[in-house]
């Protein structure tokens, strides 16, 4: 049942998801880039950059190896979400900023997730493990779950776009509910064992979110001078696309150990995103921060 879900289920369920985020973005939100770069190239550079390095240095801290270890880094080489997305309007952030992150880099995942997946699977994983992440089936696998059906729906978008903006609230509940079945599924076929991975990912799970939200709140603060777009960076960098994290690790990889890291991270960034967009609701929205 497991091997059924994550191998065939896990897929459908992520085009579908994916779909779903393609509906809701327009070319608009492309040409948003040009327009406003500094604030997506800082956005970027914190999502692509500042994660996967944070990432490196609190496994290294923790002393993490392994899977978990290898689970941990892949999570943090994950786009963020549509869940971000949402966070950001609660928050009162940018969510035109927000939006056209996380349109972009879940293009650019695609191609960096089995690069550098595949580096790290030598490192943490050891020369003497069998596994190995298959580079090119890894890039053909997200390009058809993670790219085409966003294609997909930003046609159907530009078709239908009553029903796609419709549809948008319906996408982001079948998400939280796709990644939380997976996650007791995960739990299921872990057994035993579960308790054990979850002491050792969960520390170091938390440090990386909220080491690497923080991080992204004060670059925004402090570069782009802009309260709300310093929100939109703080949530786009700690909310990731765990479903696709666990695509990799359970349906490529075929390991539930290393999904254990992505799966503790999808359940405290909730917890975390929830908290500090109550925080900063409380905090004055000024169009300038000095």
């Amino acid at each position: 049942m497991f091997q059924l879900l994550t191998q065939v289920g896990l897929p459908l369920a992520l085009i579908l998801i994916m779909t779903g985020v393609g509906m809701g973005l327009t070319l608009a939100d492309f040409r948003r880039v040009i327009a406003q770069p500094k604030a997506f190239l800082l956005g970027a550079a914190c999502q692509l950059l500042l994660l996967p390095l944070i990432a490196v240095a609190v496994i290294a801290l923790a002393g993490l190896s392994g899977p978990v270890a290898m689970g941990l880094f892949i999570l943090a080489l994950c786009p963020g979400g549509t869940t971000s997305n949402l966070y950001t309007l609660l928050a009162r952030g940018d969510v035109g900023l927000s939006v056209s992150l996380t349109a972009v880099n879940g293009f650019i995942a695609p191609f960096s997730i089995p690069l550098l997946g595949a580096l790290a699977m030598g490192w943490y994983m050891g020369d003497e493990s069998t596994m190995a992440l298959p580079v090119v089936k890894t890039w053909i696998t997200l390009i058809v779950v993670a790219v085409l059906p966003v294609i997909v729906g930003m046609l159907i978008r530009a078709k239908w776009a009553a029903f796609a903006q419709a549809s948008e609230v319906w996408v982001s509940r079948f998400s939280s509910l796709v990644l939380a079945l997976l996650i007791v599924a995960i739990c299921v076929n872990l057994g035993s064992r579960l308790l054990d991975f979850v002491v050792l990912a969960g520390p170091a799970t938390l440090v990386l979110n909220l080491t690497t939200m923080a991080l992204g709140y004060l670059a925004g603060r402090w570069l782009l001078h802009h309260e709300d777009q310093a929100r939109t960076i703080s949530l786009e960098v700690g909310l990731q696309n765990g479903t696709l994290a666990l695509l990799v690790t359970t349906g490529i990889l075929q390991s539930p150990e290393m999904a254990v890291a992505p799966s503790v991270y999808s359940l405290l960034m909730f917890v975390t995103a929830t908290a500090f967009t109550l925080w900063v609701r409380r905090r004055p929205l000024h169009a300038q921060v000095a």
